[in-house]
């Protein structure tokens, strides 16, 4: 599969997350068998470029290509300096958010909400294209199905975009106003992809080998697109990669391979963030890593007590060493994907 030049592994991707899909864990799950991952949301506003919030979001240090960072934002020409500036610092593909349901972004009118205006959504792509072409990155858009279940213009707004030039379409199959409530649909997707000439990435639920094959026969989607099934399970990918192969389950990794993924990712994590934000940023992975885990609750618990990254790390080899001393193989945890959210995905 191929997006703009860009010739990709693979057809296993890794959703945008805020707070979650940064460099080291697009990292992590490339190494374990995502062929592509995208980047949190970076705003178009200047005044927030140089914050350090906005910098570590934009830092692809060591990362593998192509390097996607998807923009969010209102108006067409800060979205068209937004595309350039991180273009500037090594994105390879731009992605533009119409996707995300949180309310501090709606109601400014950005991610989902644009659905709602279409005219505006429109020439926001066309800015951002505009933008992006002379350099050669192409520019792709995440979105849901529409506002609410009587606003479903997904169709409608992907041939725009196509028209606009954009070269990937992804589709999360929930309207803004379910939000990450209910089940996914996919009637939705399959209907962009058979509208559509260009590659279409089916989005929302997608949480096993089995529905990821499912989900792909289904809308006839080029690729699909992995959030919260990941948190905490980020090898997901190279077992949907062996299913899809096979038919066949790949067997679960062992305790001590998962403890070190996971000792590498924090080092990685702490060399971003530092020791203040970084003990407390790491608590959500390792919780998730945990979770369904024997004694992981308890763990959890205890470890959010830690407020120094080497205690914090010395904490999780100690917990995966009594594991494995058990279960050489880690013990099966239950899907994530319908499970309450700890991040919004976009």
């Amino acid at each position: 599969m191929r997006i703009g030049p860009h010739e990709l592994p693979n057809h296993l991707f890794v959703a945008p997350m805020a707070g979650v899909t940064d460099r080291p864990f697009r990292t992590l799950c490339k190494r374990l068998g995502a062929g592509y991952a995208v980047s949190e949301m970076v705003t178009s506003r200047k005044d927030l470029w140089n914050s350090l919030k906005t910098s570590r979001r934009a830092d692809h240090t060591g990362e593998t290509a192509p390097i996607a960072v998807q923009i969010a934002g209102t108006e067409p020409g800060m979205m068209a300096e937004a595309a350039a500036y991180n273009i500037d610092r090594g994105a390879q593909i731009i992605d533009i958010n119409m996707g995300c349901p949180a309310k501090k972004v709606c109601n400014k009118w950005a991610g989902s909400a644009l659905m709602r205006d279409e005219p505006g959504a429109i020439a926001i792509v066309e800015a951002v294209v505009a933008a992006c072409a002379p350099r050669g990155v192409p520019v792709t858009l995440k979105m849901r199905t529409g506002w609410c279940d009587t606003e479903r213009n997904a169709v409608t707004l992907a041939r725009a975009a196509e028209a606009a030039g954009v070269a990937m379409v992804t589709v999360h199959g929930r309207t803004r106003e379910q939000g990450y409530k209910g089940e996914a649909e996919y009637e939705t997707v399959a209907a962009v992809k058979a509208a559509l000439g260009i590659p279409v990435v089916a989005n929302g639920d997608i949480d096993s080998p089995e529905k990821a094959l499912a989900v792909l026969q289904a809308t006839g989607a080029d690729a699909v697109m992995i959030g919260r099934a990941a948190q905490g399970r980020p090898w997901i990918f190279r077992e949907i990669a062996h299913y899809l192969a096979t038919g066949t389950h790949l067997s679960p990794p062992e305790t001590r391979e998962v403890q070190a993924w996971l000792t590498e990712h924090l080092r990685d994590h702490y060399a971003l963030y530092g020791e203040d934000a970084g003990v407390r940023s790491a608590r959500k992975h390792i919780g998730w890593a945990v979770r369904a885990l024997p004694g992981g609750e308890a763990f959890r618990a205890a470890m959010n007590t830690l407020d120094d990254c080497e205690a914090q790390l010395r904490a999780v080899t100690t917990f995966f060493e009594a594991l494995a001393d058990t279960h050489r193989l880690l013990p099966s945890t239950p899907p994530a994907a319908n499970q309450d959210a700890l991040a919004q995905q976009a």
